[in-house]
């Protein structure tokens, strides 16, 4: 899913090639703090196997993200994009929530 790589790499993962070319694991680090003992554990996941779309453990960590970023970003995309992350969220649909993570984003 790229849009998963999209949001690792937004929250400072790196990718790493894997035997196949094609296919990359994400390293992440510090900035997942689910599946382990402690928020340095080391995870290593390709996009398809992130949760970022159905997990909201995975998720939150990058709405709040979002929010501090919400300062950089023009204020009309920010006031758009930020209603409907809070929408997402206070409606409980992880999908809706995801989609407006992923435009925030990308704007």
């Amino acid at each position: 899913m790229k849009d998963n790589k999209l949001i690792a790499e937004f929250m400072g993962a790196e990718g790493h090639p894997k035997y196949d070319p094609i296919e990359w694991d994400i390293y992440i680090t510090g900035c997942l703090d689910v599946d382990s003992d402690n928020e340095n554990a080391q995870h290593f996941f390709t996009p398809n196997q992130m949760k970022y779309h159905s997990s909201w453990d995975w998720l939150m960590p990058v709405v709040e993200k979002c929010l501090i970023g919400e300062a950089e970003q023009d204020e009309e995309i920010s006031n758009t994009t930020i209603k409907n992350i809070y929408e997402g969220i206070c409606n409980q649909d992880i999908s809706y929530a995801y989609r407006s993570v992923v435009e925030f984003i990308i704007k």
